[in-house]
């Protein structure tokens, strides 16, 4: 089984109907999407295919980009691409697999040291909580067999986002879990497209990392030769030790899968037919251990003081409790500069906005994990409207930058102020509460939820209207509307919603009414409008009383 030749993928066609094609295939115009049953196939299957063709394209110039934009790679084009590298996507043979250890073996191996391939989802419980009965929403044995297809599917999503797995098996490039974003056309045009936005010219691509040099293919797909070729035993494996490609090809598990042993069945992922249905794997420790400065181009990063060096570094971007909202799409779309919170976009992300001069409206696809160490907790996947950002000139998003991370902080601040309030209604000045409570969570993601269709209106209206030459004097009325929207939606939730819906005989009237009395003065105060660099009263302080001279 070979993954180029394989129609193994899953897809939506423009007509609803679900189709399997071979990579070659995606350039078909009306492959609209993928579609796996499971998000976080979707979200690996895609940059399968992103990193497939940025590892193959020849291409290597805007022009060339735009023409395969505007018309895209026919089959024999894309098989052409892709024929270098077929060794590489073996899934199945005797010697080297894709994904899977060069050096494993599963022949002779006792039935006590396979693993269940229920395993390989990352979503699936662990030892402990089997142990503890714990498994009350992903069952054991729910994954007993899985068909070649969604095998390679989820192996690759494991390798791409490998959680820590606990004594010597390592995360991903990435680390656990890493938020994911791509740029996507709206509407969506085909897969084609996604595919095509997130691939980047040859020599700019091979310049970002890595060394070009190491053209050998085990620098890129690592799992073509033993693991010391790269690694030296018990070290670890930074980018000048790979080519760039290897950034989409990461393999931290050392894991091969056992198809010697399969039956025929339906597949407990994909719910087809197969005659060779794999029910486990063998795994060892110790695989690849990244480290170092990787950039992966679909990732956004964030500055992070080492605690050991005292340098700063720059690391990939995780979802965290709470999802995905606009309070994210700074960060995630043009970065933020404050140096407490610094943040840069993707690479791609920054590359499309800024030199592609495309004309369409496009989105923001982001995905991933959130991981409490080696447990998931959710899958967080959601799109940001970019409006025609990609219409405004470097002055001009660096205005929107500015002045949307000044909303931000403010929509920070009045949930700050909200969640305060909630506090003191409910609970005593001494009684100790925890902050990472899930009510505290809920109040939260209530607040940002209620303000972000106010937000994205601004937003949109302010990519659209804002000149290079705006000041603070220009900008006011729009910071004012978002201060009173941002004091509507707080107070409201804390009278109608919260602290005001809960039966009157459960509460403190007295604590409820200083605490609301205290919020709306916070809400209406300076802080708020200084946040904004909105004009700010100015008190005159009395003068003080001069001392009565002795009699």
């Amino acid at each position: 089984m070979n993954l180029l030749d394989e129609a193994w993928i899953p897809v939506r066609r423009k007509n609803n109907a679900q189709d399997w094609i071979a990579p070659w295939q995606i350039g078909e115009p009306d492959i609209v999407a993928l579609d796996a049953r499971r998000p976080d196939f979707n979200g690996a299957l895609i940059q399968f295919l992103i990193g497939l063709v940025q590892t193959t394209t020849p291409m290597n110039s805007h022009a060339e980009w735009q023409k395969w934009y505007d018309a895209p790679s026919s089959i024999e084009t894309l098989k052409r691409w892709f024929a270098p590298v077929e060794s590489a996507f073996v899934f199945d043979g005797d010697e080297a697999r894709f994904m899977q250890d060069f050096g494993l073996r599963t022949v002779g191996v006792k039935d006590s040291e396979f693993n269940d391939i229920g395993a390989l989802l990352i979503d699936a419980p662990g030892d402990s909580t089997l142990d503890d009965n714990k498994d009350h929403f992903i069952k054991r044995g729910f994954v007993a067999g899985l068909c070649p297809n969604c095998a390679a599917a989820a192996l690759f999503t494991l390798q791409t986002n490998a959680p820590g797995g606990g004594a010597g098996h390592k995360t991903s490039i990435r680390g656990g879990g890493p938020l994911t974003t791509l740029i996507v056309a709206t509407p969506t045009r085909s897969l084609w497209h996604t595919v095509w936005l997130n691939v980047r010219e040859r020599d700019p691509f091979l310049g970002s990392g890595g060394d070009a040099n190491k053209t050998a293919p085990h620098f890129t797909f690592p799992w073509l030769t033993a693991m010391q070729s790269i690694q030296p035993e018990g070290g670890e494996t930074t980018p000048i030790q790979t080519h760039p490609s290897h950034v989409f090809w990461g393999m931290p598990r050392r894991i091969r899968l056992d198809f010697e042993n399969t039956v025929a069945g339906q597949c407990d992922a994909c719910g087809r037919e197969s005659p060779r249905l794999l029910a486990r794997y063998v795994t060892k420790p110790r695989g690849f251990d990244y480290k170092g400065g990787w950039n992966h181009p679909l990732s956004p990063y964030y500055e992070a003081k080492d605690p050991k060096t005292k340098q700063y570094d720059w690391l990939p971007v995780h979802p965290q409790p709470g999802g995905i909202g606009y309070k994210d799409w700074l960060g995630l779309v043009l970065g933020i500069t404050d140096p407490k919170k610094r943040r840069r976009q993707s690479s791609q992300v920054s590359h499309v906005l800024e030199s592609r001069g495309l004309k369409e409206k496009f989105r923001l696809w982001v995905f991933g994990y959130d991981m409490d160490n080696m447990k998931a907790r959710c899958w967080y996947e959601s799109t940001f409207p970019l409006y025609g950002l990609s219409d405004r000139n470097t002055e001009g998003r660096r205005l929107i930058q500015s002045e949307v991370a000044k909303w931000i902080d403010a929509a920070d601040h009045s949930a700050f102020l909200l969640k305060e309030a909630i506090r003191s209604a409910w609970f005593s000045q001494d009684a100790k509460i925890n902050n990472d409570w899930k009510l505290w969570e809920f109040v939260l993601a209530t607040f940002w939820s209620r303000t972000e269709p106010v937000f994205y209106n601004m937003l949109c209206e302010f990519i659209v209207q804002a000149r290079d030459e705006d000041d603070d004097s220009s900008l006011s009325p729009r910071r004012e509307r978002w201060r009173k929207a941002l004091i509507d939606v707080a107070i409201k939730l804390f009278d109608v919603e919260l602290v005001g819906a809960a039966p009157i005989e459960r509460q403190n009237p007295r604590r409820v009414a200083e605490a609301h009395n205290r919020l709306c003065a916070s809400l209406r105060g300076d802080k708020l409008k200084e946040i904004l660099k909105l004009p700010v009263e100015k008190r005159v302080k009395p003068l003080k009383k001069s001392a009565k001279a002795p009699a």
